[in-house]
């Protein structure tokens, strides 16, 4: 609680005799009494936005490991998929600009818990559809599927299927396709994601503003630094989560798992992708919890006492003395905020440091955007692991480089007591050489597999003509196959095959995952074989894959911490670029830029560009194309790492700008702070010592009115 000026004077003039102005000091019980409650409000927000932090991060991070389970659960192409992914942001289009501006003004913490409910609610309607929407339905061989018809897979006369079976597997067709003619579920994970992205929306800029507000400004860099770097466990555990529900068969509860005859190595495997969705909307509920008992404002550190910085809230209405500020703004009302509006975005859009660095991020955003959203993806297709290890690798690996990283920004920004330029160094140094890095993951690719009529004709040799009348041989022009059906089978000659039809197999023995076929004409005439039989489930990747994955794995935990230690430098560089009343709008304003600007359209163009790579389509009960089943690990690893890189470049270019727009600011300020420092002539105020790291790089339009009292 603050004491009256009024007060410090009566006190100091009755108890100490001082040989300066007494009015401004205080005693050190007093001031010992305010700092403790200070740093306790402000250490209790903390702890709670971390809180929070962690539960967007946890839900996000868990749909981002989810990705591929909901491709193949709805059978969706990547593209639609990314539409799915950017909903989130679009959610924060919606009421991001009203949220940071006005939000500034009302009960902070109080918007942030309603926020929680919000997410909350939307991450429960996500796990809606599997409540809704029938079991799920994977291509399957009929004697694979416990039958007891013995069928041949090569169906050479149509005659060979029992009539009372074939009409079986029809009615159970037009049953399904019934049902999905009549909804289109996947609409329910985009609306929750919207709804996601709208309760999240005030934690960014309301919280961030609200610790700078009323931290001391030395650590404000660290305390920003400690909530990303608790926010970076969130994801840690949402990809942990993901492993382990990719782990569990999708309708797991709903059907007897003995009957399931596929493994979490088949492509068409889907995990029980609901169930996490439960556990991040619990979370989220106690996450906003105890920001309904937060107070608005925090005592103000006694070095922000008499600093403009210090009352953000005060400086949104137009100046009058600072005798009537306060009766000023307890009159306002919101039309009359209003009326800074566009003279405020006006003033953000007239700031050349600000605005380079906003093209920078958003740019730098669509790359690390679209290479998070598809990861899991790319390691699944390029290195042949399963959903659920990929999950585990990035959640326990690369994860808490990204945590390590942000944090040692925070801490070299302290500990070197690094001022604006040269967190513009940090900032682009990280960019430069974790880009760099990342180059080199060219080099660290898979083989394609060797598919029959995909990626090497039946006779071993590469096929020439189109990928799906290719699939078509003479060792099968006698059977009656479906170019649409992906039921793969690995040959012992080690080659996949579409199917066990299009392997030209006549017998089988067993059922369910241990099947086992016969005379497989396609097999034996391949130039290397030596049997002609073969067994569920596609072959695994080449010899040279698993020590490919681990140099992976290196590399992408290196690039991920160095790309990460850019990520504190470069919110201080944005919050000391700009006028101190308008932190939360300019907060607001990039915020709205990256979830428009790259936060939406990257998942959609990575998603339209990792389509163009895919060689087996799957395709729909009634018809149309599905998720895609095979792609071309070359053309996968140019196209995704390309076009990380091409955006990265470019992003470097505009952080180059912005350190030159700061040297050349900080050159002719640096003379005259050294010629008057004792007069206090630097810009239109004087500046205490101990910010004059970061003051001294931004023109005295930038900060008015600074300065401290001895």
């Amino acid at each position: 609680m603050e004491i009256s000026s009024k007060e410090h004077t009566h006190f100091f003039s009755n108890n100490t005799v001082l040989p300066v102005d007494q009015s401004s000091f205080k005693s050190e019980s007093s001031a010992s009494k305010e700092k403790q409650s200070c740093c306790g409000g402000i250490k209790i927000f903390l702890g709670a936005l971390s809180f929070v932090y962690f539960a967007k991060a946890l839900s996000g991070s868990y749909l981002k490991s989810t990705i591929t389970q909901i491709e193949r659960r709805f059978d969706i192409p990547s593209s639609l998929v990314g539409v799915i992914d950017g909903s989130f942001e679009i959610g924060n289009l919606l009421i991001i600009i009203l949220v940071s501006y006005f939000g500034a003004k009302l009960h902070r913490p109080r918007i942030i818990g309603a926020g929680c409910l919000i997410m909350s609610a939307g991450t429960f309607l996500i796990a809606m559809p599997q409540f809704f929407m029938g079991r799920y339905r994977y291509e399957r061989f009929p004697s694979t599927i416990n039958s007891t018809v013995s069928l041949s897979p090569c169906l050479q006369d149509k005659s060979q299927t029992p009539l009372s079976a074939l009409e079986k597997s029809q009615a159970k067709i037009n049953a399904g396709c019934e049902k999905e003619a009549g909804s289109s579920m996947w609409i329910y994970v985009l609306l929750g994601n919207l709804l996601r992205g709208i309760g999240e929306t005030p934690i960014q800029p309301l919280g961030i503003t609200y610790i700078d507000d009323y931290a001391v400004e030395e650590n404000a860099a660290l305390y920003i630094g400690c909530v990303q770097t608790v926010a970076i466990i969130g994801p840690i555990f949402g990809f942990l989560l993901g492993s382990l529900c990719a782990k569990l068969y999708v309708d797991i509860g709903f059907v007897d798992l003995d009957s399931v005859t596929i493994s979490p190595k088949d492509v068409e495997w889907v995990g029980a992708w609901w169930l996490g969705y439960l556990i991040a909307g619990v979370i989220s509920v106690l996450a906003g919890i105890p920001f309904w008992f937060l107070p608005k404002h925090l005592p103000k550190p006694e070095s922000r006492k008499d600093s403009s910085t210090s009352s953000e809230h005060s400086k949104f209405i137009i100046e009058e003395n600072k005798d009537q500020r306060t009766s000023y703004w307890q009159q306002a009302k919101l039309a009359e905020m209003a009326k800074e509006f566009f003279p405020s975005l006006k003033n953000l859009f007239g700031n050349p440091v600000y605005i380079l660095y906003l093209c920078a991020s958003i740019i730098q955003f669509n790359s690390l955007i679209g290479m998070v959203t598809y990861k899991p993806k790319y390691i699944e297709q390029q290195y042949g692991q399963t959903s659920s290890k990929t999950n585990f690798v990035i959640g326990l690996i690369n994860i808490p480089a990204v945590a390590f990283g942000i944090f040692s920004g925070g801490l070299i920004m302290k500990k070197f007591g690094i001022g604006v330029l040269g967190a513009a160094k940090l900032s682009l140094g990280s960019s430069f050489f974790g880009y760099l890095l990342l180059l080199s993951l060219f080099a660290m690719g898979c083989k394609n597999s060797d598919v029959a009529g995909l990626t090497v004709s039946y006779h071993g040799a590469k096929p020439m003509t189109d990928y799906e009348e290719a699939l078509f041989s003479e060792c099968n022009s006698g059977c009656s196959c479906s170019k649409n059906d992906w039921d793969p089978i690995c040959g012992e000659n080690g080659v996949t095959y579409v199917s066990a039809c299009l392997a030209g197999c006549q017998a089988s023995n067993g059922s369910g995952k241990s099947t086992v076929f016969f005379n497989c004409s396609c097999v034996g005439t391949f130039e290397s074989s030596q049997s002609s039989s073969a067994v569920v489930g596609p072959c695994q990747k080449g010899n040279e894959c698993p020590k490919m994955f681990l140099y992976f794995l290196v590399i992408s935990v290196i690039t991920s911490y160095t790309l990460s230690v850019g990520g504190t430098p470069g919110y201080i560089l944005l919050l000391r670029c700009i006028k101190p009343h308008l932190k939360s709008f300019a907060l607001g304003i990039y915020t709205l830029a990256i979830r428009v600007l790259a936060g939406i359209p990257a998942p959609v163009y990575f998603g339209v560009a990792i389509d163009t790579t895919c060689l087996k389509w799957g395709s729909k009960r009634c018809g149309g194309r599905g998720a895609c089943r095979l792609y071309d690990s070359s053309a996968l690893r140019y196209v995704y790492l390309g076009l990380t890189l091409v955006l990265g470049t470019v992003s470097i270019l505009f952080s180059v700008a912005v350190l030159w727009v700061l040297r050349k600011r900080s050159s002719p300020q640096d003379e005259t702070l050294s010629a008057n420092r004792e007069r206090g002539a630097c810009g239109t105020k004087s500046r205490k010592d101990n910010f004059v790291n970061s003051d001294q790089l931004i023109q005295s339009t930038y900060w008015p009115e600074k300065e401290t009292r001895l």
